[in-house]
């Protein structure tokens, strides 16, 4: 018996109560929900208030232009892409209308690179849109034409070039105001401090935020991983791109494969994925590689041994929702092994899969560890070593 057989009953218990993750966006993700720790934004080292640098600029809309065309202002291109799907072309123009109105926007919030350059962390929708209708070539974008609008009817179906020439440059003559976080503050507390701007309105997530404030290789690396069809099969194409919880999904198994479970002490998991983020940058193109081709086998084993309830905690016929700390587990146990020892785990896979059932029905901690507080020390630990005990126990025939 395997355990998960499509015509087998399904028992229920606390350990399978799985709600899938509704998105920023209203949209399921796809994934189960994970119940967080009782302080999921607490800083858990102390630091100095005097390190907070950040300052607040009053910056022309010309100016911010200029930093996009010279590469100083980072927009995050593959996330602006998304970040403008959020956003009506009447939601530009609306945009457009109230600069044209004089009505003050937003404050933007930027986060200052150790070479001075400027990344875009909340704003980027908007930037967008006025770089779509002032300078679309910077973005590789078509021009905006203005509609939806309130109260300057008369523009209509307008492009910028077709704005009365007062009113292009009202437009580049702007000021906005920029919240500058200077490079000098603490990561942990740059990631915190976003994640508080952010807790009004449409809210980024983590992956977004973090995205937007590390650039460097690592962020089309993610890009390439969740596109692979290896990834889409294994997790049965169901995980949401929306608001990148696929590339937080591929970074938290990457996070693992560059940090042995084992040694994972650190009481912070978003600065454990940040910190992953910086060391896929510091990779070399051949080390990259070498990961995305273990993630392939890694994903192609999976799909391979557990079929459609791969990183699922499946039981019976019902096929949850993807666990994004089982996809860890299982994934980077799997990427450990060579290309004869997955082999013979695909060959014994009924005997895989029953004990993958066995313990999640009777093992209490390895349940908590998938679900709960999947973050601390003690959970991570408890799941790698489950997983890689059952793997151990199937290779050696015990």
């Amino acid at each position: 018996m395997t355990g998960l057989e499509d015509d087998e009953a399904d028992p229920r218990g606390p350990l399978f109560e799985s709600p899938v993750e509704i998105g920023a966006n209203g949209r399921p993700t796809g994934v189960e929900l994970e119940v967080p720790a009782d302080e999921p934004d607490r800083i858990s080292e102390p630091f100095d208030p005097d390190s907070v640098s950040i300052d607040i600029l009053s910056v022309t809309v010309e100016g911010l232009l200029d930093r996009l065309a010279s590469g100083t202002l980072d927009l995050a291109p593959d996330f602006q892409r998304r970040a403008a799907s959020m956003w009506s072309e009447v939601q530009q123009s609306r945009l457009i209308e109230s600069m044209l109105l004089g009505i003050p926007l937003p404050p933007f919030f930027l986060a200052q690179q150790k070479n001075d350059d400027w990344s875009v962390v909340d704003g980027t929708q908007r930037l967008t849109a006025l770089v779509r209708f002032i300078a679309p070539g910077l973005i590789d974008a078509p021009p905006l034409a203005l509609r939806g609008l309130d109260y300057l009817e008369q523009f209509v179906g307008v492009v910028h070039q077709e704005l009365p020439g007062r009113l292009r440059i009202r437009l580049r003559e702007t000021h906005v105001a920029v919240h500058l976080v200077r490079h000098s503050t603490p990561e942990a507390v740059k990631f915190n401090v976003f994640s508080r701007v952010n807790e009004g309105g449409l809210a980024l997530t983590r992956q977004e935020i973090r995205h937007a404030m590390i650039p460097g290789p690592a962020r089309d690396f993610l890009a390439d991983l969740v596109e692979e069809p290896a990834f889409g099969e294994a997790t049965g194409w169901s995980v949401s791109n929306e608001r990148m919880t696929d590339r937080e999904m591929v970074l938290r198994y990457l996070a693992f494969r560059l940090s042995p479970p084992e040694a994972y002490r650190q009481q912070d998991f978003e600065q454990f994925l940040n910190t992953a983020m910086h060391r896929v940058n510091e990779l070399s193109d051949v080390q990259r590689g070498d990961e995305a081709r273990e993630f392939r086998e890694a994903m192609k084993c999976a799909h391979r041994i557990f079929g459609m309830h791969a990183f699922r905690k499946s039981v019976g016929r019902s096929r949850y929702p993807v666990n994004k700390a089982l996809f860890e587990a299982v994934a980077v146990n799997l990427a450990d092994l060579d290309d004869h020892q997955r082999e013979l785990l695909v060959a014994s896979r009924d005997e895989v899969r029953g004990g993958l059932a066995h313990r999640l029905t009777t093992d209490w901690n390895f349940g908590r560890a998938l679900s709960v507080a999947t973050g601390t020390p003690e959970n991570v630990r408890t799941r790698f070593r489950v997983v890689k005990q059952l793997f151990q126990e199937v290779l050696s025939g015990d």
